[in-house]
């Protein structure tokens, strides 16, 4: 792929380095001034042929050499990389690729070889399919992790919907009285949308009928989930235009994932309509994240809290950044977020010496943990078991643990950290990510080798692990 202007930044900080020179030495020795130096160097502007020449004539540098030859190779694998339908949504200018190969070149090898190794996978993994009587390949990313990536770039924090469910907060009222009479009133007197109780047995949590404009409401859910259910039902309708252009300008590979998103913004929309951004932390702050007393005074449930909690990054207003995951009984995690440096595994069961485990021990409490990261990152981890369950004695109970937690530096905000040793080094916890990735070399805990390690097995001793790792 030919290259018109010659813009080598690098090449020629390379040289300058290599020569020991400072921008004004280098600049003197070839002519110019400092700051067409700097240009260059920062491929702000090409480099001219009289700069060219002076190169060649002062360093000796083959002028072929710096205009030809590996960036030509590279912006033209690089295209072919990108050209690739995994990246169907982005689509680079030449001139942004050149910026990359002239800039960042391991990094473009470093997606090069990522992009190959994807390939041989798929085929690979295709064969397997095809041997299985499978029709698609294992290796592609579902329509569920598409939007959880999505949810997770924009730090969990949806502005335009949060704002406009805070709007519609303040002017209903919401908070200052019976929510659910506020909330029904709305939809009768705006959309003329009736809500009505379940028969006796109906397993359905809410029924909308678009016709009868009916809404029909699970009679044995607890009035925060109630009050949720009414509340995404105005999402859908107050706020469908908001949604439908956000998860359309996502640039989803599928149907199915943008269905899911629009799913994930009503129940954004609704969470921000029952507790609205600027009330909300002002009493998160007030109440130090007493998560009880959170949910009793917004009439919410603690799940429903610690989502929330989770999603205050408004910019110029942000809450204390919080990571915040729920976790079944099988250890899989079925939420997940973090705006701190803790980031949870894509694969793999959560760390077991993680106290959200505990949890399932000791249901009705919320469990405390000073933990600390492979990296020297150290948090203030808080956990608690909750029920999913309605309908009777009978009926499914499901079980999962909440998980939220911030880093140390914030832990004075929370009330939980009062009596906690946090300056006793002592006191903290070993935790890993996943054991997949976790660079601890002496768990006890572990299940499985980090990815990349090797192994020493020596038969004649034995510890807590039967290997070693090297």
């Amino acid at each position: 792929m030919a290259v018109g202007k010659l813009y080598i930044g690098r090449k020629v900080r390379e040289i300058r380095d290599a020569a020991r020179a400072t921008q004004s030495q280098f600049a003197e020795r070839i002519g110019i001034s400092t700051s067409y130096l700097n240009q260059i160097e920062n491929n702000q502007r090409p480099v001219s042929a009289a700069v060219l020449l002076a190169l060649a004539e002062k360093f000796q540098i083959d002028i072929a050499e710096l205009s030809t030859g590996e960036g030509d190779r590279l912006l033209s694998a690089l295209s072919e990389a990108l050209s690739d339908p995994l990246f169907e949504t982005y689509s680079p200018s030449v001139q942004e690729l050149k910026l990359v190969v002239q800039n960042a070149p391991g990094l473009a090898h470093a997606l090069i070889t990522c992009h190959q190794a994807y390939r041989r996978s798929s085929e690979q993994l295709a064969g397997v399919d095809e041997t299985l009587g499978g029709t698609g390949s294992l290796a592609e990313t579902t329509p569920y992790e598409e939007v959880r990536d999505f949810f997770h770039f924009v730090d969990n924090y949806i502005h335009d919907l949060d704002v406009m469910a805070e709007k519609l907060a303040e002017r209903l009222g919401l908070g200052a009285g019976d929510n659910y009479a506020i909330l029904t009133g709305f939809l009768d007197n705006d959309f003329g949308v009736r809500v009505v109780r379940g028969a006796a047995g109906d397993e359905s949590l809410r029924q909308f009928d678009a016709r009868a404009r009916l809404l029909t409401l699970n009679p044995y859910a607890p009035p925060p989930t109630r009050d949720f259910q009414i509340a995404l039902q105005i999402a859908q309708l107050y706020a469908a235009q908001a949604v439908d252009g956000i998860a359309g300008n996502a640039g989803f590979r599928t149907e199915e994932a943008y269905e899911i998103c629009r799913i994930g913004l009503h129940n954004y929309f609704a969470g921000a309509l029952l507790l609205p951004y600027r009330a909300f932390l002002i009493e998160a702050r007030e109440l130090r994240h007493d998560l009880d007393l959170l949910a009793v005074r917004c009439g919410a449930s603690l799940e429903q809290v610690c989502h929330r909690l989770s999603t205050l990054q408004r910019p110029g207003l942000k809450g204390i950044p919080m990571f915040f995951a729920r976790i079944d009984r099988a250890g899989n995690i079925t939420k997940r977020h973090s705006a701190t440096k803790l980031q949870f595994a894509r694969f793999g069961a959560a760390c077991p010496l993680w106290n959200v485990h505990q949890a399932f021990e000791t249901p009705g409490q919320i469990i405390r943990q000073l933990a600390e990261t492979p990296d020297g990152a150290r948090y203030l981890s808080l956990a608690t078991q909750i029920t999913k369950g309605r309908g009777g004695f009978r009926a499914v109970q499901p079980r999962y643990a909440l998980a939220l937690g911030c880093e140390i530096s914030y832990a004075d905000s929370f009330v939980y950290a009062d009596d906690l040793d946090l300056g006793n080094r002592s006191a903290f916890e070993p935790i890993g990510i996943s054991c997949r990735i976790c660079e601890r070399t002496k768990c006890p805990s572990r299940a499985m080798p980090p990815l990349k390690r090797k192994l020493t097995v020596t038969h004649d001793q034995r510890g807590a692990l039967p290997y070693r790792l090297t």
